[in-house]
């Protein structure tokens, strides 16, 4: 999908922790146009795992802190624990994935992930890999 298509959907989308870090990159000036095109919206475990990395340079920081200024952050509800409660007991996934993938579900949004893999056998979840070619794991 380009850019523009997903432009075009003016459609929120939930961000995964590792677009974020791939959107700050120089390397990656199509995926700042998608975030910058359709409205994104962070997990706040997104929040914590991207601003909670132990080497993070001060620089980074500073970037992924004035992201989240801006970016609207999903703060974790009854019904999104309830969520990641379901899919916990149906397949072995991280807490943090399934606290996202719980987010995406309850509010109807199309997960935006380069970990395809850890996500593709939840039936109920949207899933756009704006990187195809990049491997997250």
């Amino acid at each position: 999908m380009t850019v523009r298509y997903l432009a075009e959907m003016n459609k929120s989308m939930l961000l995964d922790s590792n677009i974020i870090i791939y959107a700050i990159k120089p390397e990656f000036s199509n995926l700042r146009k998608l975030v910058e095109n359709c409205q994104p919206l962070v997990s706040a475990i997104s929040y914590v795992e991207v601003l909670g990395y132990h080497r993070l340079t001060p620089e980074d920081r500073q970037d992924f802190e004035a992201f989240f200024d801006i970016v609207p952050i999903i703060h974790i509800s009854q019904t999104i624990l309830e969520q990641a409660v379901i899919l916990r007991q149906k397949c072995k996934i991280s807490l943090g994935d399934s606290l996202i993938a719980a987010t995406a579900i309850v509010h109807k949004l199309t997960l935006v992930t380069a970990n395809v893999k850890d996500f593709e056998w939840i039936e109920k979840i949207k899933i756009l890999n704006p990187l195809p070619h990049q491997n997250c794991k």
